[in-house]
């Protein structure tokens, strides 16, 4: 491999106008795609096969008119001070209000809060319940925009009013703050090479990966319905890989300049070098990300799929626009303010790793317990997802939740809607009856509502109001205890009982999610594991690799539950709210993090390995190995830190949580596990961490991401130009 990517990279050099020519027009061709052919995105979260999902596909099926699946909203009415609902000039404010509403665009129906009794006992508060003829994928800004401003009226005259549900969510923008994290990695990369060129690039290349990725998402999204937090992921990773990897083959390019090689030689044996590990770390990061799609969660898969595509795309921007760019740089990328050598005192890495080395039990141990400190959290992680109660304090969402909360009670804002399927009763509506009979009788149940047949009285819909909240505990008892009524009634009565709308939908998206984890942990690992053998030569190698990442991701974890649950550090942070964590955060962080867990396994450790192949003992390969990789690989941490906490100032809470989750889980795994669990590992077993039975050493092919082959090739040919002259 590394003499293939030599070889790409000199051509890459030699003709470096095509290959700038061939991704400029790249650019411009999805560039045009993503203006011209990009759909809506959405925030709904669907997963097939889940209980609430088939009873919502069994009432299309059954009673379209029930709009199953379709967008609602909840408009949340507050009078005056000194005012009531019930008095007539209060209720001609309210009745006009909610004609204006029937005739926004794509509202089907809506409910009078004096028809359905929706006023609070003391007079001062309403709901109306709103059904749009459209799912949430397809209400758009204007119709939002519309349902909003026709409540202009009414709030002129000193009513309040908010709106909450689903047809509220739009599409998250991709926010100013988010430009932080480039910024402090500008600064990060203009101190490491002490010239502006040579930081320039890795920002150049980084931001036509994004770009190039990005439009191609942004096309995409005209053929396929994908969720709205799809790109803002490809964006993350996009930015942090894009810049780390070119990061590292200019580094390597800087280094082969100062040992005297001509540029174009330089950008060869860069990327036939730095390159393979950049070509290998990029495969553990498309595995974690193209292994969410066996999750069986679709927005989880479709995020998944457009970050490994975003990454791919760095990844070939590092091995072939980056050496062009480099062709047009030339030795500029050295800079008159590069850092000088420092006269024979020792870098600060290989300091560090001559002290791990010395102290290697206490400072392992150390680490060990540090990591589990901070994991204690986590033993009290609470799941969930976004609800109206996560969203910011400011924003109407959350507004309308709590004067609905204040008129009504929590549970208001997460009723369960039961759904009967008679065909196979003898006696529909008795059947009914004995359904919400035995539901009333539950705990946490606040309110039943008669039931509502089909025009064939074969399937009835029955709303439930909890007495808990949409993501409390209780509610999810109720939930359970529902269902649990199905067999009983289907014996005494022959129907069948199923529960969904948006609450239970949450509840079992979670339960998915968490069942999944496990699997997919185990997935990545094991084909990171053969992949890291492969690239190491090694059993321990990979196995401590694993183990390390393991251990960054329960700290990782154990912050998160300390910040987003237990509401630590909000303020510092500018966290608006806290509540339980995002059911596909956990699955998420593990499968991006464990392939940047890995990025900086391979950079740092193929260094080692690159020594003590060419005759280094081997503790004294961990110490040239930290010599040569350590100051990059601090400044390729600090990089994607910066990025990823550029997030955490975005405005929905799922955004924040991955920002913060990983950039604490980068911080952690760059600092604690590589640079400090794994040189100490290294050094406690020496020689015996690169042992490898010798029928697998057989049996395994050689990539040569050493470059060992390259060296050859490269002796070889300097010996056949030695003889021809």
């Amino acid at each position: 491999m590394a003499t293939l990517l030599y070889r790409l990279a000199r051509f890459s050099f030699r003709r470096r106008w095509l290959v700038a020519s061939v991704w400029t027009a790249v650019l411009l061709v999805l560039g045009g795609g993503a203006l011209t052919l990009s759909g809506q995105m959405s925030n709904s979260v669907t997963i097939p096969g889940t209980e609430a999902q088939q009873a919502i596909d069994h009432l299309k099926e059954k009673f379209p008119q029930a709009a199953a699946g379709n967008a609602t909203a909840r408009v949340a009415i507050e009078a005056p001070d000194g005012q009531a609902l019930t008095d007539p000039a209060a209720r001609a404010t309210v009745e006009e209000l909610v004609g204006k509403i029937k005739t926004a665009p794509g509202v089907a129906m809506v409910a009078d809060p004096y028809q359905a009794r929706t006023i609070s006992a003391d007079g001062r508060i309403a709901m109306a319940q709103v059904s749009y003829k459209v799912p949430a994928t397809d209400v758009t800004d204007s119709d939002r925009e519309a349902l909003k401003s026709a409540a202009d009226a009414a709030k002129s005259a000193g009513f309040t009013v908010e709106f909450g549900g689903d047809a509220i969510q739009g599409v998250p923008a991709t926010e100013a703050t988010e430009g932080i994290g480039v910024i402090v990695a500008a600064i990060v990369l203009a101190i490491t090479f002490g010239s502006i060129v040579a930081a320039g690039l890795p920002l150049l290349t980084a931001l036509i990966g994004v770009g190039v990725g990005m439009a191609g998402v942004m096309t995409v999204s005209g053929f396929v319905d994908l969720n709205s937090n799809t790109p803002i992921l490809a964006l993350m990773l996009g930015l942090a890989v894009g810049i780390d990897y070119a990061l590292f083959i200019v580094s390597r390019y800087r280094h082969e300049l100062a040992e005297g090689h001509d540029p174009e030689l330089a950008a060869g044996r860069a990327v036939g070098t730095a390159g393979s590990a950049v070509v290998f770390a990029g495969l553990t990061v498309i595995i974690a990300l193209v292994g969410l799609t066996v999750v069986g969660i679709p927005i989880l898969g479709q995020m998944g799929v457009a970050a490994a595509g975003t990454v791919a795309v760095a990844v070939l921007i590092a091995l072939s626009l980056l050496p062009a760019l480099l062709g047009f740089a030339g030795r500029k990328v050295v800079g008159k303010h590069a850092r000088p050598k420092q006269n024979g005192k020792p870098a600060m890495g290989e300091r560090w790793a001559r002290y791990v080395g010395l102290h290697r039990v206490p400072v392992l141990v150390t680490a060990v317990v540090g990591l589990l400190v901070v994991a204690i959290p986590a033993l009290s992680m609470q799941l969930g997802l976004p609800t109206d109660a996560t969203a910011a304090p400011d924003s109407t969402q959350r507004k309308a939740y709590d004067l609905i909360s204040k008129g009504f009670g929590e549970g208001t804002n997460g009723p369960l809607i039961v759904v009967i399927d008679s065909a196979d009763a003898p006696d529909p509506r008795l059947a009914a009856t004995e359904a919400t009979d035995s539901i009333s009788r539950l705990p946490d149940v606040a309110a039943v509502t008669q039931a509502q047949f089909n025009a064939d009285g074969d399937t009835a819909l029955v709303t439930v109001i909890p007495k808990s909240g949409p993501s409390s505990e209780a509610t999810e008892q109720l939930v359970a205890s529902i269902r649990d009524q199905s067999d009983r009634l289907s014996g005494a009565t022959g129907a069948k009982l199923s529960v969904t709308g948006q609450t239970a939908l949450q509840i079992d998206v979670s339960e998915k999610l968490a069942g999944a984890m496990l699997p997919y942990l185990g997935l990545i690992v094991g084909l990171a594991f053969l992949l890291l053998m492969l690239v190491f030569r090694s059993i321990i190698v990979p196995l401590k690799a694993t183990l390390g990442f393991l251990g960054s991701v329960v700290a990782t974890f154990g912050a998160v539950v300390a910040v987003f649950q237990w509401g630590w550090l909000t303020d510092l942070l500018g966290v608006d709210s806290t509540g339980p964590i995002m059911s596909m955060l956990p699955i998420l962080l593990i499968g991006v993090l464990f392939g940047l867990a890995m990025d900086y396994q391979v950079f740092l450790v193929t260094r080692m390995r690159e020594d003590y192949v060419h005759g280094a003992d081997a503790r004294d390969a961990v110490v040239s190995g930290f010599k040569h990789g350590a100051r990059v690989v601090v400044a390729a941490a600090l990089i994607m830190i910066s990025v990823f906490a550029g997030f955490i100032a975005a405005e929905l809470s799922l955004i924040q949580s991955i920002g913060f989750a990983l950039a604490f889980g980068v911080l952690v795994d760059a600092f604690v596990v590589r640079m400090t669990i794994v040189p100490a590992v290294m050094s406690l077993l020496g020689k015996h961490a690169w042992w490898l039975p010798k029928w697998l050493h057989r049996a395994l092919p050689n990539v040569d991401v050493e470059g060992e082959s390259l060296a050859r090739h490269l002796e070889r040919r300097r010996e056949l130009e030695g003889a021809r002259s």
